[in-house]
């Protein structure tokens, strides 16, 4: 059967939980470099994108336990992280009816400073879907959306439709429900239909986080981290333009990588190695166990990114001559 807006599959919707899942996790290297090369570690900036990291490893989480509540584990390998020019994954931002890409030029996604084209493109990424509750345009090719507000309207479509597959309480993981302790659940554990009610909440926590669903709109209080955000009701889209609306903290100088020494190399080197180790954790999480030592290996990856800013060099996180991977490379 051809696939409509109307008629979704199990393997059109298992292809929008990876992309979520990559997208999800794409974002947390990004938005962890820029955090960590502010100088001034008590900045609102530094906080905010702090708060906003935290978040994006609960997101990738919800993704992964709704996608294995359908019977796919979502599959992230070092080579998904590509960081060139200005190509998010799986989103298309002149696709959206706003065209927000004028009001947030320049833009890059590359790996860098906090600097003006990172702080747009984090306000592209998380821009609000400002036409919700709608249905929702259907893109056989999931890069073709021109929002993760849309992205995230989509999927919800599709898994209302097969609500029937939601197989339960399978590879399910909760690393971090101590610090919401308003929301009833991180994981699904409903079959078939009675399921659904507990996968649309998963979605409404990671729209409402990460865009606030309506724009300017308050993080519905269940949503909300009750342990350490600085900013709980906000969205990432509203901290995101805090910052940009403010002066931009410091940030250490970086040198020309023609200048690098072969210390320099080593650090990179070292920070691409325990990324790796990072990524390895993150599939152990897609997969529904939960990874051994999580907390050390994100204690140590963001040591190696502010020990490469330290020193003038921009992190690395593959090899140059990596190629890209995942299902939709």
């Amino acid at each position: 059967m051809k696939l409509t807006d109307e008629q979704w599959d199990l393997g059109h919707l298992h292809d929008h939980l990876q992309a979520a899942a990559e997208l999800e996790a794409w974002t947390i290297p990004y938005y962890l470099s820029a955090m960590f090369s502010v100088v001034d570690r008590s900045t609102d900036a530094y906080q905010l994108i702090q708060s906003v990291v935290n978040q994006e490893m609960l997101h990738l989480q919800l993704v992964s336990n709704i996608a294995n509540a359908y019977g796919y584990s979502p599959v992230l390998t070092p080579g998904a992280f590509v960081y060139a020019g200005q190509n998010v994954p799986h989103l298309d931002f002149k696709l959206d009816p706003d065209n927000p890409i004028p009001q947030f030029t320049p833009f890059s996604a590359e790996i860098g400073p906090l600097d003006q084209p990172r702080i747009n493109a984090m306000c592209l990424i998380e821009y609000p879907e400002w036409d919700t509750g709608g249905k929702p345009d259907f893109q056989q090719d999931v890069t073709d959306y021109g929002s993760i507000g849309e992205f995230y309207d989509a999927l919800e479509y599709g898994a209302h439709q097969l609500s029937d597959q939601i197989a339960g309480a399978v590879n399910q993981v909760d690393l971090f429900s101590a610090f919401y302790r308003d929301l009833p659940t991180m994981i699904v554990r409903g079959v078939g239909r009675a399921g659904w009610s507990e996968v649309q909440l998963l979605i409404d926590v990671i729209r409402d986080q990460g865009e606030a669903a309506k724009a300017a709109d308050a993080i519905a209080a269940p949503f909300r981290n009750t342990a350490d955000d600085p900013d709980a009701e906000q969205s990432h889209y509203e901290k995101f333009s805090q910052i940009r609306g403010e002066t931009l903290p410091a940030v250490y100088p970086v040198k020309d990588p023609a200048s690098y020494t072969p210390e320099d190399r080593k650090r990179q080197s070292i920070l691409i190695k325990d990324f790796a180790r990072f990524t390895a954790a993150v599939s152990e999480l897609c997969s529904g166990r939960r990874p051994v030592d999580f907390e050390t290996v994100m204690v140590t990856l963001g040591g190696d990114i502010l020990a490469c800013w330290k020193s003038g060099v921009t992190p690395e996180f593959t090899p140059p001559s990596q190629p890209p991977t995942g299902v939709f490379a």
